[in-house]
């Protein structure tokens, strides 16, 4: 069995056995690209009914995203990747999460097909909880009035959530407008939306060692293709992997091509403020907490030293004013987030 253990969710791929204590539980299903708020209270319905049950709790999601699988030259902004999003719904009590690979066989299968073979025959779902726009199997045919009707013929219940909007009811908590907002640097925004910092997790990887000529030793991660957050510099929480209990590091990232020296590629580079060590090799979790300055080239390496001691600075002083005053504490994995938990 090569189920991965995820901060205590058990994560199942495509043709791993599902275990006793993956089956006869409840079922949430969903891309749920983000884990925004949205996610969460549908998340919480699931939960909820798993609890008057006494039975497990988990989802089912896709992989690759399907607008990837369909449009591959034009990938999906992926704001919660494969790791990532089984960190956040364990982080919300789910038990496992079953990542079903996305292919043209898998596409094609009639709605009555997945559900008989898949909810049904793998995973023995005794409830089943949805999204209200959500669409499955050949053509998108399947949709809750079918899912509700093989749940009567089948033995499974089925409940769906409204739109969840934002404070003022009136804008819709959706991936597509945190990715909107993350593109033009609008951090706070998506956050809220979110209900925590958007995040970045990967491992660190070698770089070309420009930063710690500058004095500036940064930490290289690789993008997801797709991913397009507004280039320039912000402030950020950096977390270790390896580290729990200890709090977050302050640091300044980079997302751009290095205009001053005229690379065609895209980075993400997190000097942490107050490390020294070796981090290759390691696992980062990059918080994204205020967009600082766009992008832009400066007249040479002594030029560009003198904008990182000013940019270093503000962001050391504006994420001393965000520890104290963190808006992401009012809502349930932004308060995780804070406290190292996610």
């Amino acid at each position: 069995m090569s189920q991965v253990e995820t901060r205590g969710a058990a994560l199942i791929t495509d043709h791993d056995p599902v275990p006793d204590t993956c089956r006869d539980g409840v079922i949430a299903i969903g891309n749920f690209d983000g884990v925004h708020r949205g996610h969460q209270a549908l998340l919480a319905l699931a939960s909820d009914a798993a609890h008057a049950r006494r039975t497990p709790f988990g989802l089912i999601t896709f992989e690759p995203h399907p607008r990837t699988f369909f449009r591959p030259e034009d990938p999906v902004f992926r704001l919660s990747p494969l790791p990532l999003k089984a960190r956040l719904v364990a982080a919300l009590g789910a038990g496992f999460v079953a990542a079903l690979n996305f292919d043209r066989a898998f596409a094609s299968l009639e709605p009555e097909a997945f559900v008989r073979d898949v909810l049904v025959g793998r995973f023995a779902a005794a409830h089943v909880v949805t999204g209200y726009d959500f669409h499955f199997g050949r053509g998108r045919r399947g949709n809750a009035a079918i899912l509700a009707s093989l749940g009567k013929a089948l033995g499974f219940e089925l409940s769906s959530i409204e739109q969840v909007t934002d404070e003022d009811g009136v804008a819709p908590i959706a991936s597509s407008a945190i990715r909107a907002a993350l593109r033009h640097g609008h951090v706070e925004a998506a956050a809220h939306q979110l209900g925590y910092w958007w995040m970045v997790m990967g491992d660190v990887v070698a770089g070309d060692g420009r930063g710690r000529a500058l004095g500036y030793p940064t930490a290289n991660l690789v993008l997801e293709p797709g991913s397009e957050p507004k280039e320039g510099i912000y402030a950020v929480r950096v977390r270790i992997d390896g580290e729990p209990g200890r709090p977050a590091h302050p640091g300044a990232a980079y997302i751009g091509t290095r205009p001053t020296f005229a690379s065609d590629r895209r980075f993400l580079e997190v000097y942490l403020i107050d490390y020294a060590g070796d981090l290759y090799g390691r696992t980062l979790a990059v918080e994204f907490m205020a967009f600082v300055r766009p992008d832009q080239a400066f007249d040479g390496p002594e030029a560009l030293k003198r904008q990182m001691d000013a940019d270093c600075r503000a962001i050391a002083a504006l994420l001393a004013d965000l520890e104290c005053n963190d808006p992401m504490l009012r809502y349930r994995l932004g308060h995780l987030q804070a406290e190292g938990a996610l």
